[in-house]
């Protein structure tokens, strides 16, 4: 069965994204398979190169990175949820003329179209939020 992921949830605040990633890891541990992860509102921190969580506490971008880049999962970020948030890759620092980019590898920034998209191409759509 395909799957889109659509998280919602910051990594500081809540449960979501924990959850998300243990779903999705128990995805691909079935067989099944994940065409898109989208991240929206203050999900969008899990793709933050920059978000340092405490030493007692799982860091979460890092691990979502890795999941990403390990089974080849479209993960893409809202730019507009992004740029409010301050998420930006090396694209988008340079237009709006900001210092760096924070943008972990294996994230594109793109619209809602994306998650759009991916509800139509999947066989289910799962959100968390919080």
């Amino acid at each position: 069965m395909k799957y889109a992921l659509a998280v919602y949830g910051d990594v500081s605040n809540g449960q979501s994204s924990l959850t998300a990633l243990s779903f999705a890891r128990a995805l691909l541990a079935s067989g099944h398979e994940i065409i898109r992860v989208f991240f929206y509102q203050d999900g969008v921190h899990n793709a933050s190169s920059l978000v340092t969580p405490p030493q007692d506490e799982p860091n979460l971008p890092e691990q979502w990175q890795k999941l990403v880049t390990e089974h080849d999962i479209d993960a893409v970020v809202c730019i507009a949820a992004a740029l409010r948030r301050g998420v930006v890759n090396a694209e988008e620092a340079q237009r709006y003329d900001l210092p760096a980019s924070n943008l972990r590898e294996g994230y594109d920034l793109s619209g809602l179209g994306q998650l759009l998209e991916a509800t139509v191409e999947a066989d289910r759509l799962v959100t968390f939020g919080d």
